[in-house]
């Protein structure tokens, strides 16, 4: 029970990596809100938890909208008393060639993985100076880090996540209140799942053969398990990382080592 009684917010919590981290939490005995555009997404998230025996609010939100953001950190508040932790995993990313890119690509892109994580970390350290502290987790990705053909808005906005994680831990270091980010590699989630097509094109591969020529190009042979990130996230979430803030953790399998 590593997070008993802790308050535990997640962002893009209605699929994938977010989905799976509540659970983890929620086993770990914390307190959850899970918040997402996806409504049935964080319905089945809620079901399944309180099946479980857990302590969940889900609230509908855009992660874009201040308002959205700042009622759901109230709401989490008003439930729980408190704001431990906050997850900033939704995300948002499209493949496609530069010149192609539309402002609406951009713009989008950027608002949701980048303005929805500034939003986030604001109303997460309003909460947590409050309450003497907290650990707030900003999903990046190696293309924060490493740049990749095609993949421009959402290269530029995993790098300023970055940017912003440094930031926000310098200026709040000595509130206890720290600041990290993960990189991953390779998840299979539904977003790869929307977009294995596009990649296939890009490599000029079968959407079969994608996660197959992944495999090839990660040192360690495989991709990286829901897991291997919710590990990764209970870790940086809890005491026994006391001493570590504004960092970017590559979580790759070998594939990007700077």
């Amino acid at each position: 029970m590593l997070m008993k009684d802790k308050s535990v917010v997640i962002t893009g919590a209605g699929s994938g990596i977010g989905a799976f981290t509540a659970k983890v939490f929620s086993a770990e005995g914390a307190n959850i809100s899970l918040l997402d555009i996806d409504e049935a997404g964080i319905n089945a998230g809620y079901d399944s938890i309180i099946k479980a025996g857990g302590a969940v609010l889900k609230q509908k939100i855009d992660i874009t909208n201040r308002d959205d953001v700042f009622k759901a950190g109230s709401a989490a508040i008003n439930k729980f008393g408190k704001i431990d932790v906050w997850i900033n995993c939704a995300g948002i990313s499209i493949i496609v060639p530069f010149l192609d890119c539309t402002e609406d690509i951009w713009d989008k892109t950027l608002s949701v993985n980048l303005k929805g994580m500034y939003l986030g970390c604001q109303c997460a350290v309003t909460h947590m100076l409050k309450n003497g502290g907290g650990s707030i987790i900003n999903f990046s990705s190696q293309s924060g880090k490493k740049g990749g053909a095609r993949y421009q808005a959402y290269c530029a906005s995993k790098a300023g996540v970055i940017g912003l994680t440094q930031s926000v831990a310098v200026e709040f270091a000595q509130q206890n209140i720290r600041v990290n980010a993960i990189c991953p590699g390779v998840v299979k989630t539904p977003m790869w799942d929307r977009q294995i097509d596009d990649y296939a094109k890009k490599r000029k591969l079968k959407p079969s053969e994608v996660m197959p020529y992944f495999c090839k190009t990660i040192p360690m042979g495989r991709v990286c398990e829901y897991s291997e990130v919710s590990d990764l996230v209970l870790y940086l979430a809890g005491d026994r990382a006391s001493y570590i803030t504004g960092q970017a953790i590559n979580l790759t399998g070998g594939s990007l080592m700077s």
